[in-house]
């Protein structure tokens, strides 16, 4: 791909972005009172079992770690995770979803496959 072809896929894939953001900003905010980061920190615990180290999330979620603190500190204020300090090593600390966290994400989660499912429809089979 030449250089005008790459800055322009770039271009797009920001407008996507932005665009998503942006709706799930608005339809996460208003129908469940989370937001966007919230809510994909809840989407990646859901499928853990067990705790996960604050560490491991921060990779998963692709925020840096304060921001990452501060979305934990949001959602364990609102009872949607718990925090701990891991047994093994007194310096790491662990989150586990609540029930209420599962229960929150379950209902917010079809709100956030519609907004991606109306962003996302209209992408190029060239670009999938």
């Amino acid at each position: 791909m030449d250089e005008e072809g790459v800055v322009g896929t770039w271009h797009y894939v920001l407008g996507k972005y932005a665009k998503a953001m942006c709706a799930l900003e608005r339809e996460l905010g208003e129908k469940h009172d989370l937001g966007p980061s919230e809510f994909e920190v809840l989407d990646r615990m859901v499928n853990h079992e067990s705790k996960l180290r604050v560490q491991q999330l921060c990779g998963e979620v692709h925020l840096s770690q304060s921001a990452l603190s501060r979305v934990i500190a949001r959602l364990e204020k609102a009872n949607l995770v718990a925090r701990g300090v891991c047994e093994m090593d007194r310096r790491g600390v662990f989150v586990l979803i609540t029930e209420e966290g599962r229960k929150r994400h379950a209902e917010a989660l079809p709100t956030q496959r519609a907004v991606l499912n109306d962003i996302f429809d209209e992408v190029p089979v060239s670009a999938r």
